[in-house]
């Protein structure tokens, strides 16, 4: 019915373009090519559900994946505090929005659950929280990639790391010289975090065996630059790769769509940090897209 319905709409178009002018004629030409487009748009693709085994319980997980046989470059990509889901939707758009992004460019991408597989909602204003950036959630990403390593479709050369504030803190332990995979297995291809929490890892003397990738705005008062800055200036030299982008004026989840700036205090939802501002920044959230793209085809 539906599709019948624009059938209708587009041969009345036709009728109605035949008696156009020239300009008018172009003009209508390119109406019809954007409804036609909207007409056979795919819909969105639903993940599939995985389980991935731990030494204790099942990590559960969220996998985007192309059509074919593959084999794929593959993104793990780590939810903030604020968990991966909702009781609605099982991926929050800000990162269903990622995933099929990254979908888009021919990769796979698999999103663990590390607070959900642990019957746990969002950790964000959580005095003393179970799942650690350092400790759990390094081992949802060691077990991630054990698994990937075993999938046929999977580029096994190719897998990276993606991860957003409290998931980029995980992902910026699970890239550390000392946090090598034991297995024969290819190594983390990249690994680009967002806004992460960079102080102690700073404080540390922080390097990164894989080419590393830090994301986060100059205004971020959730978060710090200055210790991103430190700490990816700290790596020169004794590292891989590592490089830092600050977009001035952006605050803490400038990637993140239609998200008016706003004060985390002014809000009671257990899914955004006890202080600080969020919100979207139209230029950076664009950058970054054009950032990620190219660092995972490096």
């Amino acid at each position: 019915m539906f599709c019948r319905r624009y059938r209708m709409i587009v041969l009345e178009a036709v009728r109605h373009l035949l008696r156009q002018s020239p300009m008018r004629l172009r003009l209508t030409a390119l109406f019809l090519t954007l409804l036609m487009s909207a007409a056979h748009a795919a819909p969105a693709p639903a993940p599939a559900q995985i389980e991935i085994p731990l030494s204790s319980g099942v990590l559960h997980a969220q996998l985007f994946k192309p059509e074919g046989e593959g084999p794929f470059p593959t993104v793990i990509a780590l939810h903030g505090c604020g968990g991966l889901g909702s009781h609605s939707d099982s991926v929050q758009p800000r990162y269903r929005d990622w995933a099929e992004r990254l979908l888009k460019d021919g990769n796979a991408v698999l999103l663990p659950d590390s607070y959900g597989s642990r019957e746990l909602g969002p950790q964000c204003r959580v005095k003393e929280t179970h799942v650690k950036a350092r400790r759990e959630r390094v081992t949802d990403i060691a077990a991630s990639r054990a698994w990937l390593m075993k999938q046929n479709w999977v580029a096994r050369n190719r897998v990276s790391l993606m991860g957003w504030a409290n998931g980029a803190s995980a992902l910026l332990w699970a890239v550390r010289p000392q946090s090598v995979a034991r297995d024969a297995g290819p190594d983390f291809r990249a690994a680009i975090a967002f806004y992460p929490d960079c102080r102690i890892s700073a404080g540390l003397g922080w390097s990164t065996r894989v080419p590393t990738l830090v994301l986060i705005g100059a205004n971020d008062d959730v978060s710090s630059p200055p210790a991103c800055r430190q700490m990816v200036d700290g790596a020169h030299g004794r590292s891989a790769l590592a490089r830092i982008v600050v977009y001035p004026g952006a605050y803490h989840d400038f990637d993140r769509a239609n998200t008016p700036l706003h004060a985390a205090a002014s809000t009671a939802d257990a899914a955004v940090p006890e202080h600080g501002h969020l919100g979207t920044d139209s230029e950076a959230r664009a950058d970054s897209q054009k950032e990620v793209a190219e660092w995972l085809a490096r």
